[in-house]
């Protein structure tokens, strides 16, 4: 027990008393080494804006209206009188209808613009006709007057200022079949004209040259390279409109057209349109063996007398669904008829316009 509490007492004494310890360092010096970590997660930028189909939809509107301009108007004219029977003063009952369709788009990008026009005008009026105990006696017989459907499309590309360089295609026929006179239809009589009886198809390559002022639209186009077909598909019609041999006839030359189209008033109150077509051909029929008329020295081309055509239209606007309009029209082709024809119509009635802006 003694040796026991001795070792006890020297432990305690041993561990109250201050330790000391010597420790040294050595300088050891640093070297820096590179470490390339590689990253395989990939990373995305993420916007604060959000995708929007509304607003997508109406960019995408905002384009369209932009490139596109779209022109449309629809005229339905007519008059009416009536007289009684027992009516003193000389009259007759007449009726006349004449309805006019107007579309014209444009579409614009970059260098590049398209232009696409329809129009179509027919006519109808009824008189009291003398047509013979043979055929009734005196009555209303319907006589068309005005009928006439065009189509044509320019595609066009800007060359310089103000001079752009394409094509010019235009399409032109009627709808129903014409009589010279009233009543030759329920007396039997031949028709002069029907649907593709004259047929036209005009086509051209060349420049256009649009007047740079907004105060005079002018638009003028020289085709030096240009073609113009005529087509008779009722052989039985008692006019050949120049085209003698088969259905149809081909011809070569080249063309001027003037285009013009200018709104006055706020409300484009009055409007006025004018188109002048001049072909004038060296080749008589392309599709044909004679189309060269040969001479002593050599084959010459035989030449055409140039053919001339030329619109004007004048609409004025009463109210937005009422309007007057003035039509003029002068047309001379030697080959179909060797004297001037001219038309010209007044008429009033309803009208509705679309214009996108």
């Amino acid at each position: 027990m003694k040796r026991f509490t001795t070792l006890f007492a020297i432990a305690i004494m041993a561990f109250a008393g201050d330790a000391y310890a010597q420790v040294s360092v050595d300088e050891v010096p640093a070297v820096d080494h590179k470490r390339e970590f590689d990253n395989e997660m990939k990373s995305k930028e993420v916007e604060a804006d959000y995708f929007s189909e509304a607003n997508y939809r109406a960019e995408r509107r905002a384009i369209r209206k932009e490139r596109n301009l779209v022109d449309f108007s629809a005229n339905l004219h007519g008059s009416l009188t009536a007289y009684s029977k027992s009516w003193q003063a000389s009259g007759d009952n007449a009726i006349t209808i004449l309805a006019n369709i107007n579309f014209l788009h444009t579409f614009k990008k970059g260098r590049f613009t398209l232009t696409n026009s329809a129009s179509a005008k027919f006519g109808y009026n009824n008189m009291k006709t003398d047509l013979g105990a043979d055929y009734g006696g005196t009555r209303g017989v319907w006589f068309k007057n005005v009928d006439e459907v065009v189509l044509a499309t320019a595609p066009q590309w800007a060359m310089v200022k103000n001079w752009t360089y394409g094509a010019n295609v235009k399409f032109r026929t009627q709808f129903a079949p014409g009589y010279e006179a009233r009543g030759d239809k329920q007396k039997g009589g031949s028709r002069v004209s029907n649907f593709m009886t004259p047929g036209y198809f005009d086509a051209s390559v060349g420049f256009t040259y649009v007047l740079p002022s907004e105060k005079f639209p002018l638009k003028v186009n020289l085709a030096p390279i240009a073609m113009s077909a005529t087509y008779r598909h009722d052989l039985s019609t008692s006019k050949d409109y120049g085209v003698t041999v088969g259905r149809s006839k081909y011809e070569g030359g080249l063309s001027v057209q003037l285009d013009f189209d200018k709104t006055w008033g706020k409300n484009g109150w009055l409007r006025y349109r004018t188109t002048a077509y001049s072909f004038y051909g060296w080749i008589t029929d392309i599709s044909s063996k004679a189309k060269f008329k040969p001479t002593e020295a050599k084959a010459k081309y035989e030449h055409v007398v140039p053919t001339i055509r030329w619109e004007n239209t004048i609409d004025i606007k009463a109210t937005k669904y009422i309007s007057t309009q003035i039509y003029f029209q002068l047309y001379y082709n030697k080959q179909e008829w060797h004297q001037l024809q001219v038309s010209s119509m007044l008429s009033v009635g309803l009208t509705y316009t679309f214009k996108n802006k």
